[in-house]
């Protein structure tokens, strides 16, 4: 019970941010869940729980959607899901929490100190680079959002149209994700307890209905911070606990 209630809180201020600021499920659950359940599980999980929080934001802000936008940073990241999981199946527990958290730590690093730092791109291949990077962060970690973060500041893409076309880019990165694990045999989450999809789930309606609530009063800069602090404090966690299980 104390774990399900664990996924419930997590789950619940990840779906609340995420409906506030465009991301949190996976820079919020990924860390966590791959602590508690083990970082194939977890994340498996966050997979699952993003693609479905994904869905219902979707709906809500389905106009402010840049579909072609879409269509090129979604379609590549099955090139990155493949080696992400091929990856997964040759590596140690430990060694792939160790990788979750310092691909998680570098991805905020590099998405909060180089905002003002990266040059301007234009075209559809930096949308492509990007579509393929967060398709291997997803399939590791369950973060494609940085990946696609550092494409829009480069691209100089408008703050609402950004947060609303991540929501059914992480459709699709979680549907590849979990289908490519799946087929691969990188992960299963047969074994998982029904109270964790039934209280995640639970968690994902709360939180975005409450997000959908205050979002017009919560400044989409001050909850991304927020989402990044808690993000890093769980990435920290996992490389830390990651580390010590390789010694």
């Amino acid at each position: 019970m104390t774990l399900v209630l664990i996924v419930f809180f997590v789950v619940l201020i990840g779906s609340l941010m995420q409906r506030i600021s465009g991301m949190g499920m996976g820079l919020v659950g990924g860390p966590v869940l791959s602590i508690l359940l083990g970082p194939v599980q977890g994340i498996l999980v966050v997979n699952v729980l993003a693609v479905i929080n994904a869905i219902l934001t979707t709906y809500s802000v389905r106009k402010g959607v840049d579909w072609r936008k879409f269509a090129t940073i979604a379609s590549p990241m099955i090139i990155g899901a493949l080696p992400g999981a091929l990856l997964i199946k040759v590596i140690s527990g430990s060694l792939l929490q160790v990788i979750v958290g310092g691909l998680l730590l570098i991805a905020l690093a590099v998405v909060t100190f180089s905002q003002n730092r990266i040059p301007k791109v234009h075209g559809t291949g930096p949308a492509v680079t990007a579509g393929v990077i967060g398709g291997f962060m997803n399939t590791l970690a369950g973060i494609a959002g940085p990946a696609i973060t550092v494409y829009a500041q480069a691209s100089r893409w408008e703050q609402r149209s950004y947060a609303s076309t991540l929501q059914p880019i992480f459709i699709v990165s979680g549907s590849v994700s979990i289908l490519v694990k799946t087929l691969t045999g990188a992960g299963s989450i047969s074994h998982l307890s029904p109270l964790v999809w039934v209280f995640g789930i639970a968690a994902m309606f709360v939180g975005i209905f409450v997000g959908a609530r205050i979002s017009d009063r919560v400044p989409r800069d001050k909850a991304r911070t927020m989402a990044l602090i808690l993000a890093s404090l769980g990435g920290v966690s996992a490389l830390v606990r990651g580390a010590m299980g390789l010694f």
